[in-house]
């Protein structure tokens, strides 16, 4: 089983759309998928208790220590200020961690320590595509985007989707859906915004 852990130590950076997206991109490939929902407000796990049978398949990890017989994927959705031993924890388990952050010059300089850690991290595994970022709620080619782009290059790691703010990401989420799970009519957009970071997932 692989893990994939979604991490920010800072809240309100977008972990759980992400989390449950990249769940639904997996399982809409036809692989084994459960989450791991760490959250103190179980988010994605009330999430996953609307999600309609008939779409492909989600589990729920009940706790960190267990094996889901069967399982290919595992996404952790960590909770807002991990670090420390839990981190350290959270990492060895991980075969990817992918960092959301929201477009403000605050929610990346909050991020700076956190990042640094991942970059000794990366290191330690030999450059191996590991981590990468995400741009939460931001279009390319804007002042936030770009402030990014900056701070990002000095370190490293890969930019791997700028994904906009829009209500398709809502809406899908009340019905227990993912944008992977929707028309392409209705998605289209966002789906094309993922291509990158979809490849990245799945590589070695």
């Amino acid at each position: 089983m692989k893990a994939i852990l979604i991490a920010n130590p800072k809240g309100g950076c977008g972990k759980t759309t992400l989390s449950t997206n990249i769940a639904g991109y997996l399982a809409a490939r036809g692989h084994r998928v459960a989450m791991l929902d760490l959250d103190r407000q179980k988010s994605a796990t009330q999430w996953l208790s609307n999600r309609p049978f008939e779409l492909p398949l989600i589990d729920t990890l009940q706790a960190e220590g267990n094996k889901q017989a069967g399982t290919d994927w595992l996404v952790i959705d960590s909770p807002a200020g991990l670090h420390g031993k839990n981190l350290e924890h959270a990492l060895k388990l991980s075969h990817k961690v992918v960092v959301p952050i929201a477009p403000s010059l605050f929610d990346i300089q909050a991020s700076r320590d956190f990042l640094e850690i991942l970059i000794h991290e990366k290191a330690i595994r030999k450059g191996k595509a590991f981590v990468g970022v995400v741009g939460m709620r931001m279009a390319p080619h804007t002042r936030a985007a770009t402030t990014l782009e900056q701070f990002i290059a000095g370190l490293d790691l890969p930019v791997l989707a700028y994904l906009r703010e829009t209500q398709v990401y809502v809406n899908a989420a009340f019905e227990g859906k993912t944008l992977f799970d929707l028309p392409p009519h209705l998605a289209g957009r966002e789906l094309e915004q993922w291509a990158y970071l979809s490849n990245w997932l799945e590589q070695n």
